[in-house]
């Protein structure tokens, strides 16, 4: 199972980082930057759902983490006018839980659920009712004094958010009538996130400046943001605050944030690849014990970033890294020998 603090662990988020967030985060849909098609359909739906008067249908937004799963759920909840409450898989551990958070809901109130894939089989099994029906069938003590009562619900929106899709059951996924993948970021869009951060910051930055950040930024948009209190403190002590492009670059180098924006566990999975098991192919739990990282961080938070930006693939036998790989990291291909490595996929 993976950790559910991974997202976080990976990207350094500690409880002042999650209040610098939510101070930059944007709480209507014209000021989120990217994710075009998906922001053109948001708004075709908020604007039906508010002139039938009804709740807007259940939503799934799924994608790599620190993309805007979170963001995108309150700007949804502040357009149409109503309260949203937040929880995550895995603090519903009980249907109790569930019942409070459901019948706790106004009308066309929004209900977030984050890593939604990682719900209980017994508390998903409840939510299927709330969601198509909007009432609960709850069970009443066990045995032959066993009986359910009947709640109704207010009609509500429920927006899940996942980073593993692949992970949600057949059933629930079929209860989302809106299902929006977020992808990566350009560096254009980047830029301009981290200029609109600067500015709440009132900080100083070159336009130079905010697009090596924005290239550095793995695609995402938290990274971006991230990355910019880093260099803001760079700035600070050694160039009298301003961020140009020289103490950009030397704040990111002493990051060891590299040209690609790969970090040292990046660096770390491919070399561990190419060194130990010849480039590959070998299995995803194998490489986790090579570099110390729990299988699942590896999965969810390094690989989508390596593959999509081209150092690594998935094959059926197994995670191979790529000629630009070698090349990113000065090393030569070798012979590539097959390897009994490739069963943990």
């Amino acid at each position: 199972m993976s950790n559910p603090n991974l997202n976080k662990e990976k990207q350094g988020l500690t409880t002042q980082d999650s209040e610098f967030e939510n101070s930059i985060r944007p709480g209507h849909i014209k000021d989120f930057a990217g994710q075009g098609q998906l922001i053109e359909n948001l708004v075709i739906f908020i604007r039906a759902a508010k002139m039938r008067g009804e709740a807007l249908d259940h939503v799934l937004f799924h994608g790599p983490p620190g993309l805007g799963k979170t963001t995108l759920s309150r700007i949804v909840a502040n357009e149409l006018g109503v309260n949203i409450k937040e929880t995550s898989g895995p603090v519903i551990e009980k249907p109790g839980d569930l019942a409070g958070l459901l019948t706790s809901l106004e009308p066309n109130d929004v209900l977030f659920i984050d890593e939604i894939h990682r719900l209980s089989t017994v508390v998903e099994e409840y939510l299927y009712a709330a969601m198509e029906d909007y009432r609960l069938d709850i069970l009443l003590d066990s045995g032959p004094n066993a009986r359910s009562i009947q709640l109704s619900l207010n009609p509500f929106t429920l927006i899940g958010a996942t980073t593993r899709s692949g992970l949600l059951t057949a059933p629930l996924l079929s209860r989302f009538a809106i299902k929006s993948r977020l992808e990566y970021y350009n560096a254009e869009t980047l830029q301009k996130i981290v200029l609109r951060a600067a500015g709440i910051l009132d900080v100083k930055i070159a336009a130079n400046a905010a697009m090596e950040i924005a290239r550095r930024s793995r695609a995402t948009p938290r990274i971006a943001n991230g990355l910019l209190r880093r260099v803001r403190d760079f700035a600070q002590v050694l160039n009298d605050g301003i961020i140009d492009i020289g103490i950009t670059q030397h704040a990111l180098k002493a990051l060891n944030v590299d040209e690609y924006g790969l970090d040292e566990m990046d660096n770390r999975i491919l070399l561990a690849i190419i060194e130990k098991f010849k480039g590959g192919p070998v299995g995803l739990t194998t490489i986790a014990t090579a570099v110390g990282e729990e299988p699942g961080t590896l999965e969810e938070v390094y690989e989508p970033f390596l593959i999509q930006e081209g150092f690594l693939q998935r094959t059926p036998r197994g995670r191979e890294v790529t000629h630009k790989a070698y090349e990113h990291l000065g090393k030569k291909p070798g012979n590539r020998g097959t390897t009994n490595l490739e069963l943990d996929l």
